[in-house]
C-alpha cells in the first residue's frame, strides 16, 4: 500500500528543507569567513568588527572572546573552517533530501538533528539566550514532527 502524501505535509517538509538550506548558507558564509581569517592577527580583526557593530570592545565578554580568539593558531582556525563546511553539507544534505518529499531525507534528519539536540540542551544550559532557545524549540519540533510521519508511514504500509 502506497500512503499519499497531503498537501499540507509537503509545504511542512518544504519549509524544514529551506531552513536547512538557510542554517547550511550561514554555516558556509561564517566558515569561508573563518578560512579568510586564517593569516591575520585575529584578535585585531575581531576587535574592528566589535567596534563597527558599535560594541563596547572592553566589556567582560567582548574581552573575553577577544583574547580567545587572538590565541587560535591558523591550525585551529582552519580546522573550524572545515567543520563548519562538513556541518553546512549535512544540512544541505538534508535539505535536498526533504526538498524531493524522500523518506531518506527523513531518516537523515532525524539522526544528525536528533544527535546535535544534547549540544544544544548544554549551550542553553551553560548560556540561555533567545536565540539558542528558539533553535532548540525548531529542531525539537522538526524531530517531533518527521519521527511521527516516519511512523505514520511504515504503519500505513505495513
Amino acid at each position: 500500500m502506497v500512503v499519499r502524501m497531503k498537501w499540507s505535509d509537503k509545504k511542512v517538509l518544504r519549509l524544514i528543507a529551506v531552513f536547512k538550506f538557510f542554517k547550511a548558507t550561514m554555516l558556509t558564509a561564517l566558515a569561508l569567513g573563518v578560512f579568510r581569517l586564517m593569516h591575520r592577527d585575529v584578535g585585531e580583526t575581531l576587535e574592528r568588527w566589535v567596534r563597527a557593530m558599535r560594541l563596547d570592545p572592553g566589556n567582560h565578554f567582548a574581552m573575553a572572546a577577544l583574547v580567545r580568539a587572538s590565541l587560535l593558531t591558523p591550525d585551529q582556525i582552519r580546522k573550524l573552517g572545515i567543520v563548519g563546511l562538513v556541518y553546512a553539507g549535512l544540512f544541505t544534505t538534508e535539505g535536498i533530501g526533504l526538498w524531493q518529499l524522500k523518506r531518506w531525507g527523513e531518516w537523515v534528519t532525524v539522526i544528525i538533528t536528533g544527535s546535535l539536540l544534547p549540544l544544544e540542551i548544554y549551550e542553553l544550559y551553560r548560556h540561555v539566550t533567545a536565540i539558542k532557545l528558539l533553535v532548540l524549540l525548531i529542531n525539537l519540533a522538526t524531530v517531533a514532527y518527521l519521527i511521527y510521519r516516519i511512523r505514520v508511514g511504515e504503519r500505513a504500509n505495513s
